[in-house]
């Protein structure tokens, strides 16, 4: 699942990786803009998600690690975060903390995405 939470409107991100994961293979699910951490983490458990995938803005750090541990909790660890976004250079809390599995920030190849999905997600289920 690739969510977009937060109030900008920018998804392109998260559409492109979507569609990359989509390309390969995966079944995907794309909420859409303006999701709420609440709205994620129902989304990802009602359709039993087996990795949730969060395109998220500047300043988003604490939002997108508390709606990982969220998921996490109410999946019964089934769910693994994959998080990608915008942060400030050195300035982002550490998001592995908060169940994220990897951060891919702005510039990752796709195909490392996938690469990383693959190796990591479906191994896990």
């Amino acid at each position: 699942m690739v969510a977009k939470p937060g109030l900008d409107g920018h998804d392109r991100g998260a559409k492109i990786v979507a569609r990359a994961l989509r390309d390969a293979g995966f079944e995907v699910i794309y909420t859409g803009l303006h999701q709420t951490p609440e709205q994620i983490v129902a989304t990802a458990v009602q359709e039993d998600a087996d990795a949730v995938g969060s395109a998220s803005s500047r300043g988003r750090t604490t939002t997108c690690s508390s709606e990982c541990s969220s998921c996490s909790r109410k999946g019964r660890g089934r769910h693994r975060g994959v998080w990608r976004g915008h942060h400030p250079r050195g300035g982002h809390q550490d998001p592995q903390g908060h169940g994220v599995k990897e951060l891919f920030t702005p510039g990752t190849s796709t195909q490392d995405i996938v690469r990383f999905v693959r190796d990591n997600i479906r191994a896990a289920v």
